[in-house]
C-alpha cells in the first residue's frame, strides 16, 4: 500500500480540487474544474506505467472514493438554489469517473508496448471522451429528469447556439464541447510530465540497480 501512497494522495488532491472549483465559472462555457480534473489521468497513467494496472485500478478505486466522500459533503451544503451537489450530479460524477478511468486503465494496458506516447495519449483521448459523455448526459439531458424529478434543469436545456456560433442545440452540450476540448488539449500538453517522469524514474531505478 505504501507504493501506492504518492498516487493515491495525488489523485485525492486532483478530486478534491476539482469538485471545488467546478462552483466557479471559468468564461461562459466552462469551469476551473475543467483545467484541474484531467490532470486524474496523467496519475492513473503514471501508475499503469510504474506499477501495472491493478496498482492503476486501486488508485482509481480511492479516488472514487474521495469523489463519493465530496459528494456527500456538497449534498449537506445549501447554496441560492438548493445543495451546491445534486443527486444528478454525484450520480453523474462518480458513474463518469468510474467508467473513464477504468477504461483509461484498460487502453493503456492494450497500448502498453507501443511507443511510449501511445498508450498515456490514446487512453485518456477514450477516458476523457467517454468521461464527458456520461457526466453530461447524466447531469443534465432533459430526457433523464427523472432520476431526480425534483432538479430543475431547464436552465441546461436552454436551446442555444453550439458555443455561441454553431447549430442551436440544448446550452449542455455547449458546455459538454467546451469540457471536452480543455481534456483533449490537456491530454496533449500532459505527454510533456509523463515523459519527464518516467524518464527521471526510469534513470534513478537504474543507478540504484
Amino acid at each position: 500500500m505504501t507504493r501506492l501512497l504518492p498516487g493515491i494522495l495525488a489523485m485525492a488532491a486532483i478530486v478534491v480540487a476539482s469538485n471545488i472549483l467546478v462552483q466557479f465559472l471559468f468564461g461562459q462555457w466552462l469551469t476551473w474544474g475543467a483545467f484541474t480534473y484531467p490532470f486524474a489521468f496523467l496519475v492513473t497513467d503514471l501508475t499503469n506505467r510504474l506499477q501495472g494496472p491493478r496498482a492503476a485500478r486501486q488508485v482509481v478505486v480511492a479516488g472514487f472514493a474521495v469523489g463519493v466522500i465530496c459528494s456527500l459533503i456538497g449534498s449537506r451544503i445549501m447554496g441560492e438554489f438548493g445543495p451546491l451537489v445534486s443527486f444528478r450530479v454525484a450520480l453523474a460524477s462518480g458513474a463518469a469517473f468510474l467508467a473513464a478511468q477504468l477504461t483509461d486503465v484498460a487502453v493503456f494496458d492494450r497500448f502498453r508496448r507501443a511507443g511510449w506516447w501511445k498508450a498515456p495519449l490514446v487512453s485518456t483521448l477514450v477516458g476523457s471522451t467517454l468521461d464527458t459523455a456520461i457526466f453530461f448526459t447524466l447531469a443534465f439531458a432533459a430526457a433523464l429528469t427523472f432520476l431526480e424529478p425534483g432538479n430543475d434543469v431547464s436552465w441546461a436545456n436552454e436551446a442555444l447556439p453550439l458555443l455561441g456560433v454553431g447549430p442551436v442545440l440544448p446550452l449542455w452540450m455547449s458546455l459538454a464541447v467546451a469540457d471536452w476540448s480543455v481534456k483533449i488539449l490537456l491530454a496533449l500538453v500532459a505527454l510533456v510530465p509523463f515523459r519527464v517522469a518516467i524518464g527521471k524514474l526510469n534513470a534513478r531505478a537504474t543507478r540504484v540497480a
